[in-house]
This record gives structure tokens, sequence and C-alpha cells, in this order.
């Protein structure tokens, strides 16, 4: 479909933010899921909910299999796997979904490394203003986060880049589908690290003491954050420029640090929003100097 020129339509921009919403406050469910829930474990729950009973109703897409393979370790082990364990006692929700967006500038250089692609000067200059933001985290570790959950963070961060370029090499594909048939691939890593790490005792504990805000916060990954989120975001993306959609994603760790602040008491001193705001000011200087593509 070509994407559109004009005015974004308000009901459009709606639902970006509502995806935004659902991504930026996905940290804090997280983070409640994982007072029940070992975070090895969750992520099994996730992801078998992510496959299963979906995979019944939606065809698989037309990509090869050692690249539903990839992403799904990539995004379910590398990603999310390292999420939930940081999140579980090295990190607050708010500064993960803060740390977590150096993504952007992880992709760019893998993109330059793997594919050759050029950068942008301003784009070296907005590498460097989100890594002052990273400083300035990194320089006040205490119980908010660790050095070990900093690192956590930035490897999931590293982990999701090199799914975004597992993904972009399948090309024009139904990325609901992808996303289905590919979390079929994270589960078994998962579940052998599950029983290597946490041991079948705590899983069982957790399985039997998970209340109702657990298996609704899994729910709110599965469904929530996986099939609805990367569905309407794709939906957004293929009827209007990237230039249009993708600034709203600036929105996450606003709503993650925002979300935490309210539900959690996660405390917002001087340090951390400094931090935030050069981070986000170095990912809005990385999409304008970006080419606007489709």
């Amino acid at each position: 479909m070509t994407a559109s020129s004009g005015r974004l339509p308000w009901q459009h921009l709606v639902l970006a933010l509502a995806v935004v919403a659902v991504w930026g406050t996905n940290f804090v469910v997280i983070r409640w899921a994982l007072d029940s829930l070992p975070p090895l474990l969750f992520a099994v729950l996730r992801f078998s909910f992510v496959f299963l009973p979906a995979a019944f109703f939606v065809k698989r897409p037309n990509v090869p299999w050692l690249d539903l393979c990839a992403y799904g370790v990539l995004i379910g082990v590398g990603q999310f796997g390292l999420l939930y364990l940081a999140i579980q006692s090295e990190i607050t929700p708010g500064l993960a979904s803060l740390v977590v967006q150096t993504q952007v500038f992880f992709t760019i250089f893998l993109s330059m490394a793997i594919n050759g692609e050029s950068v942008a000067r301003r784009q070296w200059l907005a590498l460097i203003v989100a890594c002052g933001g990273i400083g300035v985290i990194i320089a006040h570790v205490d119980a908010s986060a660790t050095p070990l959950g900093v690192i956590m963070i930035l490897g999931a961060a590293l982990s999701w880049a090199a799914g975004n370029l597992v993904a972009k090499r399948a090309g024009q594909v139904n990325m609901f589908a992808y996303v289905i048939w590919s979390s079929a691939f994270a589960v078994p890593p998962l579940l052998i690290l599950s029983v290597m790490i946490e041991g079948a005792e705590r899983i069982e504990t957790g399985l039997t003491q998970a209340g109702l805000v657990a298996w609704a916060a899994v729910a709110w990954q599965s469904i929530g954050n996986s099939l609805f989120g990367y569905s309407a975001w794709a939906w957004l993306l293929a009827r209007h420029p990237a230039s249009k959609i993708v600034p709203t994603a600036l929105a996450v760790p606003i709503f993650g640090m925002g979300a935490s602040a309210l539900l959690l008491n996660e405390g917002l001193p001087a340090w951390k929003l400094i931090a935030a705001a050069l981070v986000i000011a170095g990912l809005t200087l990385n999409i304008a100097a970006a080419p606007s593509r489709r």
C-alpha cells in the first residue's frame, strides 16, 4: 500500500500512542510479574502464549526457518531473557526502559559493519549525546541500577538490534506472523536455561503460587506487548512514512519512567531526569539525521 503523504489522521496517532504506552508501561508489568515468577520462566510463558494458539490460525511467513530461529533466540533469550533477569534485582523498570533504547544505535552500527550502510555526521553526534545519558546513569549506580544491571540491559539492546537486522533481511513480510512463528524458537532455550539456572523446585513454586497479577502480566506481555504492539506498529508503518510514526516511540521511556514513578514509587532525582533528557535528545537527533524512508 502506498504510504500517505498528508497529515497523520488523529485515529492513527492515537493508535501509535497506544502502542507506545503499552510498550512503556510494560516495564512496570514485568516488575509485578517477577514478584511471583522467576524471570526465565516468565519469558518461557510469554513466548509460549505468543506462539500458541495463534500458530493454528496464522500461516507461517514465507521466510527461511533459520531466520525465524535466529530472530526468536535473539529476541526471546537475548533481549527479554536479559531484560527480565536485570529488572528482577539489578535495575529499576524506569531506567531499564531508558537504557534499552540504545538498541537504535546498536542497530546502526551493526548495519554499518554487516551491510556497509553509511552514517550521517549528525548521527555520530546523536550517539555522543545519548552516551552522555548512559554515562550519567553509570556515574550514579546505586539501588536504582548496578553496573551489572546496566551491562545486562545494554546486552538486551544489542540482541534487539541484531534481531532487527534479521527481521530486515526478511523484507516485506507479515510481521504479525513473523513474531508468532519465531516465538516457537525462543521457548526451548529459555526453558533449558530456566531449568538449569532457576531449578525445577523454583519453577514449580512459581507456577503454583502465581496469582492473578502474575498471569495477567503474562497475558499483557504476550497479547498486549507482542501481538497487539507489533501488529499495530507494522500496520501503521505500512500506511505512513516511517518519519511520521517512528518519532512517537521516543515516548516509550517517558511512559516507562512515568509509570514506574507512579506505580512503583521509583524516585526521579535530577540525575535520572538529566540522563533521560540526554538519551531522548540523542534519539531525536538520530531520527532527524537519518534519511527519510518508508
